[in-house]
């Protein structure tokens, strides 16, 4: 019964100060869930940036080197977000975004990648407008060689038959 008694005293310590420190672990992860809508964008190109976090509904910014700072509004609810432009000089790469909420800060590393030329999501077709010089280049190559392997196949198989 003694030990009993004992367990029930310390477990209810120890739920009790769980029950007190619960908070204070809340606070420490706030703000939480910071990401970029967009995983690749081009130079020039928007980025849409979004934080979840009770911290982050006035006064937030969010950083990065390749579109500076930009400042977050509330996106409803514990949410905020901005959308912002990469700057047309943007390196190529991963690029970090930090968000700075009330004195508090997270930092998602490679948030989101820099491509060099354009991006688009649609049915997997090119981004560009028309076919680059590289493009004409090949394309003639293929089709002449579709044509020479061909001419060869029907030559050959008429000098077959005639024979």
């Amino acid at each position: 019964m003694r030990t009993t008694t004992r367990a029930l005293a310390v477990s209810t310590v120890a739920a009790s100060a769980l029950a007190l420190a619960a908070p204070a672990a809340t606070a420490w992860t706030d703000p939480v869930h910071l990401a970029a809508t967009q995983k690749l964008v081009p130079r020039g190109g928007r980025v849409t940036v979004t934080v979840d976090g009770t911290k982050c509904q006035s006064g937030a910014t969010a950083t990065s080197d390749a579109f500076g700072t930009v400042r977050l509004m509330n996106a409803g609810g514990e949410r905020a977000g901005a959308t912002t432009t990469v700057r047309g000089d943007a390196g190529p790469g991963a690029h970090d975004i930090t968000v700075h909420c009330q004195g508090t800060s997270l930092t998602r590393p490679g948030a989101f990648t820099v491509v060099h030329g354009a991006v688009r999501g649609g049915a997997g077709g090119a981004s560009s407008p028309g076919a680059s010089p590289t493009d004409m280049a090949i394309g003639t190559v293929l089709i002449a060689c579709a044509l020479l392997g061909s001419g060869v196949f029907w030559f050959r198989r008429r000098s077959d038959g005639a024979s």
